[in-house]
């Protein structure tokens, strides 16, 4: 079939889903009520659903009331179960692969259940909907002229017990329809491969030579795979390798510390960034506008979402709220209920909403990643804010930061100690931590209440890392590629530790 007709056909078969999108915008929280229903239903004859009494749940209320609110922690008796073979936990359909998430807090990997409804009604239905709305914003599109690179994880797929773990991407990628195939790049089996350093010059080696239209993975390491092109082809910049590059969806990570650095490989003023929010657990949010830093919730992936107020998560009053009752610009922890059998599942994740109509949002932070040990806190989305801000005016690229805190000790105050890389180093680092330290105050009412006059906090302090720190460190914990990440905050000096002690060996 000659391209452009295949581009044509491919985007006006995408487009057809715009009409149901539109449909869960005008009636959101029935939608959500009717998930509920359906998830209730199909789970009421499972050992969870029994336990629960599913079949007799007719409202949100008598869900909240009965089923309480997990971690993973909770659930790994019935996980192992499930992944030893047993069946009808807590899902009606068989459950034969596990993505195995080993998150950035402790060593312990996650298994989380993947289904058949969950990779067909989620993960696909999501990674259409992405290119859906891209067509559907970009009328003159050519992406399907090309191939989309796609950039995933470095774990190969295990088979234990007649059921199967490894990375999502590679769980996705390894059950993907023939037509995505087509249109991707690099080939299934190198981007299957364990190891990530030879998976690197594997996957250059090969797509340099197509014709790449589109990007996506995760910005750390997509960085590092765009820098050795560049190394390897001797050009200036990406849109020199790849002419017709006009997209790169990216997720995993906040986008703004590496912004300007991307905008200088793709040196294209109508070049086009896409924020995806998938995870594990699910695919909750795409971007659905040009030029914004906004995710729509998606509400018809088979997931239940319910919001716990962060100034009341982990208290005596802690309560979650559904979707119709959460309120602008407050801090959420997300819960979730899937087709996979995850019931009122905590994911970690911290979320704000933008607007109510439609549902859009941002992700701000982590539940456990951030610093509250003197009453200040400071968010992911202000520290990857603050940055952004501060290294335009030193012009400088970041790539990659960790904080922790300074403890009161005697007499001495408290503190924020960063360190942080620089692909090149401010050359008055003192001024930098000095605005740093202003500009999250600005951004920080808490953070500036116990900065002022030096009440609580002290000055932060800014260390610089050595070339490849952070890359060096999660080598070690042999944490290369995928989704895995740098814990940006911490309540604890752990990883900070860590990084200093490595950064001065």
């Amino acid at each position: 079939m000659p391209i452009p007709l295949f581009n044509s056909i491919l985007s006006w078969f995408l487009k057809k889903r715009i009409h149901q999108i539109e449909l869960f915008l005008k009636y959101p929280n029935e939608l959500q009520s009717e998930v509920l229903r359906k998830l209730l239903s199909a789970a009421r004859n499972t050992e969870i659903g029994k336990k629960y009494g599913f079949e007799s749940i007719n409202n949100y209320e008598t869900f909240a009331e009965r089923v309480p609110l997990c971690r993973y922690e909770d659930i790994v008796p019935l996980i192992e179960r499930a992944r030893k073979g047993e069946q009808n936990i807590f899902w009606n359909t068989p459950i034969k692969w596990f993505a195995k998430s080993s998150g950035t807090t402790n060593a312990q990997s996650k298994y989380i259940p993947v289904s058949t409804e969950s990779l067909d009604d989620c993960h696909f239905k999501a990674g259409k909907d992405m290119l859906s709305l891209y067509i559907n914003n970009n009328e003159n599109s050519q992406l399907f002229s090309g191939k989309g690179l796609r950039l995933g994880g470095s774990k190969k797929l295990y088979e234990s017990n007649n059921t199967y773990f490894g990375d999502l991407s590679a769980i996705i990628i390894d059950n993907l329809p023939l037509w995505a195939e087509l249109v991707s790049t690099p080939s299934n089996d190198v981007s299957l491969m364990s190891d990530w350093e030879v998976k690197m010059n594997m996957i250059v080696n090969e797509t340099i030579q197509e014709d790449v239209t589109s990007l996506a993975g995760v910005p750390s390491w997509m960085m590092v795979l765009l820098t050795t092109v560049l190394e390897k082809t001797g050009k200036s910049h990406i849109l020199e390798v790849w002419k017709n590059l006009e997209v790169y969806f990216h997720g995993g990570v906040s986008f703004e510390p590496y912004r300007e650095a991307y905008e200088k490989l793709m040196p294209k003023s109508e070049f086009n960034y896409y924020e995806i929010y998938n995870a594990s657990e699910g695919f909750f949010g795409i971007q659905d506008q040009n030029h914004s830093n906004e995710l729509l919730l998606m509400l018809d992936y088979g997931i239940f979402y319910e919001f716990i107020p962060m100034k009341t998560f982990e208290t005596a009053s802690q309560k979650a709220v559904r979707l119709s009752d959460v309120e602008l610009h407050t801090q959420y922890a997300v819960v979730i209920s899937t087709n996979a059998g995850l019931w009122r599942y905590l994911i970690g994740d911290t979320v704000r909403f933008t607007s109510l109509n439609p549902y859009r949002f941002k992700v701000s932070g982590r539940t456990k990643h951030h610093i509250n040990v003197f009453g200040e806190e400071l968010m992911i989305e202000n520290t990857d804010r603050g940055l952004a801000e501060v290294s335009k005016l030193h012009d400088v690229t970041i790539i990659d930061y960790t904080v922790g805190p300074v403890f009161m000790k005697d007499k001495n105050k408290g503190g924020h100690e960063w360190i942080i890389e620089f692909k090149t180093p401010p050359k008055d680092i003192a001024l930098f931590a000095k605005q740093l330290d202003e500009e999250l105050q600005k951004l920080n009412s808490d953070y500036q209440a116990k900065r002022d006059m030096n009440i609580t906090l002290n000055p932060l302090k800014v260390h610089l890392a050595r070339p490849s720190l952070f890359y060096d460190w999660l080598k070690k914990k042999e944490k290369l590629g995928g989704q895995h990440k740098v814990p940006r905050l911490s309540n604890e000096r752990k990883f900070l530790e860590d990084l200093l002690t490595m950064n001065q060996s």
